[in-house]
């Protein structure tokens, strides 16, 4: 919960940037529908975030660093979109699911890749190369140029950061 000091900050700093950041937002994106959800989703995250009163000071730098990184997600979230509805196309039509069946399968696999950017490079690596092409450690352990033994702690630290991320998701 905000004090009555950090609310009038977030107010200030609400009114004195939105238009500025709605409008680069709009430049990047060519949508001002969707600068407009960002621009919000980038004031949620900051209230989300409780940040401390020092980072009030250079606000633009502040907000473009949250506004950055949502602007990845997006991109990475249309990219993911894209791929999945052009793989649909190639299915027959009597094989496509229905439109919620769809939706759902899109927001799973909009998890798994959420969940599998947050893991270490060749963690991550390791872990799509057993899960996906079934790879031995041995093969694997080639590939990434490591040990064996390394790719048994890769595959354990993914699998634990799986569970991990599927109980903070079921938290929410």
């Amino acid at each position: 919960m905000l004090t009555p000091v950090q609310s009038a900050e977030f107010d200030r700093l609400y009114l004195g940037h939105h238009a500025w950041l709605q409008r680069w937002f709009c430049k990047k994106l060519g949508c001002t529908f969707q600068a407009a959800d960002l621009t919000q989703d980038t004031f949620v995250r900051l209230l989300l975030k409780q940040v401390e009163q020092h980072h009030f000071t250079t606000p633009h730098f502040y907000l473009l660093h949250i506004a950055k990184g949502l602007l990845v997600d997006h991109w990475r979230r249309q990219s993911l979109e894209k791929s999945y509805l052009d793989a649909l196309l190639l299915q027959e039509p009597s094989q496509t699911s229905s439109l919620e069946v769809q939706a759902i399968l899109l927001e799973t696999l909009l998890e798994v890749d959420a969940m599998l950017d947050s893991l270490p490079l060749k963690v991550r690596k390791a872990f799509l190369f057993a899960q996906i092409d079934g790879l031995t450690y041995r093969e694997i352990a080639e590939l990434l140029t490591v040990s064996e033994r390394m790719v048994k702690k890769y595959m354990a630290s993914a699998m634990m950061h799986c569970l991990q991320y599927k109980r903070s998701m079921e938290m929410l």
